[in-house]
């Protein structure tokens, strides 16, 4: 038996899904204590850290690991969750010489920088995770940690039609398992995307991070749009790597 199992969680499936099905697919391990060192979005992919046996007691060790990701920030569009699986906040046209204005502000999200938790996370305050209040419209003081961001590159820029950004929401959204309100959030981005009023086409950014422990990606693609002058959300996430672990 494996003290620590790497799996790809999917897109869509929350990481306890991932651990779930694992178990089923592995009968040895359904009675062996096990946790995940890091957890993962309903819409990150990638790397889940699984810890079984007397390895679960060494989870801070895995959780303190750095992390790489590959993701994609939309700009034009803000969410109360950073990512697609939001309330749409504000919508705005893409301020001229993108491309330029994204790099010339990389420098600002790299080295050791104060990061608030977005409030669509399971941060616990006085005992309850940060989406509670948020669920519920309570106002909280949300807490804020510093993160270090070693390394942070623009890939490529790239547009996208209105009509496939909202097929390629549709389809990702659907995949979702749980409670994440993803029927009235698709009806917002559906009303959204399908008004004559809305531009016809957006502008999507690829870039790769490495961090270290509890960098929140969404948050950096939040704060570099202000940052900017244009609502942006991220896209996608996918993790490549925690520490030497990778899949």
């Amino acid at each position: 038996m494996k003290k620590i199992i790497i799996l790809n969680k999917k897109e869509g499936e929350t990481p306890l899904r991932a651990l779930g099905d694992f178990r089923k697919n592995n009968p040895k391990y359904l009675n062996v204590p096990m946790t995940y060192a890091g957890r993962l979005d309903p819409m990150a992919s990638g790397v889940l850290v699984v810890l079984a046996g007397e390895e679960t007691k060494s989870k801070e060790k895995y959780l303190a690991l750095d992390k790489e990701y590959d993701f994609s920030v939309l700009f034009g569009f803000s969410t109360d969750t950073y990512d697609i699986l939001g309330k749409i906040i504000s919508t705005q046209n893409v301020v001229q010489n993108l491309t330029e204005n994204i790099k010339n502000n990389l420098k600002y999200f790299q080295g050791k920088l104060k990061q608030k938790y977005p409030m669509y996370s399971s941060k616990t305050v006085n005992g309850k995770p940060l989406f509670s209040y948020a669920r519920n419209n309570e106002e909280i003081e949300i807490p804020e940690r510093e993160v270090f961001v070693k390394k942070l590159g623009l890939k490529k820029v790239r547009k996208i039609s209105g009509g496939n950004l909202l097929k390629n929401i549709e389809k990702r959204i659907a995949k979702v398992e749980g409670d994440f309100r993803q029927k009235e959030i698709l009806k917002l981005w559906q009303k959204k995307l399908l008004d004559k009023k809305t531009l016809k086409s957006f502008y999507v950014a690829d870039f790769k991070i490495k961090c270290g422990s509890g960098t929140y990606v969404r948050a950096i693609a939040n704060s570099l749009g202000k940052m900017i002058g244009v609502p942006a959300l991220v896209f996608s996430i996918k993790r490549t790597k925690v520490g030497k672990f990778s899949v």
